[in-house]
């Protein structure tokens, strides 16, 4: 009886050495596509980055409410403004940032 419940829990340790293994070896390749996602989120945060400084030296914007995200290349605006010369100016200047290529501009007006 004893030497059941042995051999059960050698299969179990067996089973969970070997599972290991097998995870380990096909975790190898991922490694360039690590990079590379890496890379990618760096290229968004640097976009990011150059659309708030644009937003930022826009005459009459208030940039206090206006959130920015860029993905491949595509900037997406949102929050809130003072009123819709804001809106439109705010994605002008989104445009004009190089390596823009498209900007969603789901900002709205909101009275203060």
């Amino acid at each position: 009886m004893k030497s059941v419940g042995y051999l059960k829990t050698l299969g179990s340790v067996v089973a969970m050495v070997l599972a290991c293994n097998v995870y380990a070896q096909s975790n190898d390749a991922p490694s360039s596509a690590a990079a590379t996602v890496k890379a990618g989120k760096r290229a968004n945060n640097e976009l990011g980055r150059k659309v708030r400084g644009a937003l930022s030296k826009t005459q009459g914007l208030d940039v206090s409410n206006i959130s920015v995200r860029a993905r491949s290349g595509a900037v997406t605006l949102s929050g809130t403004v003072p009123d819709q010369g804001q809106i439109d100016a705010a994605g002008e200047a989104a445009k004009g940032v190089a390596g823009v290529k498209s900007v969603s501009n789901k900002l709205t007006v909101m009275q203060q």
